[in-house]
């Protein structure tokens, strides 16, 4: 993290005992949602739709396949 000058620590301190911006911070949490499946496990079909739509957005262009050539990876 940078470092904070006197005004933006006070100003940090400030806030830190809102109640309201708790409030609105904890309302805007309560709302979330994980979009690719529920808990931890991932939908594996809404996850590369939304690649494939976010591709189309950043006009990324595809690339050719290529076979893995290798047979024995470990990680």
């Amino acid at each position: 993290m940078a470092n904070l000058n006197n005004k933006e620590k006070s100003e940090m301190l400030r806030m830190a005992g809102s109640v309201s911006l708790r409030q609105d911070l904890q309302h805007i949490s309560s709302y979330k949602h994980n979009p690719f499946g529920a808990g931890t496990t991932v939908a594996m079909d809404r996850f590369i739709a939304f690649l494939t739509e976010y591709n189309e957005f950043i006009n990324h262009r595809k690339k050719p396949f290529k076979p893995i050539a290798g047979k024995r990876m470990k990680l």
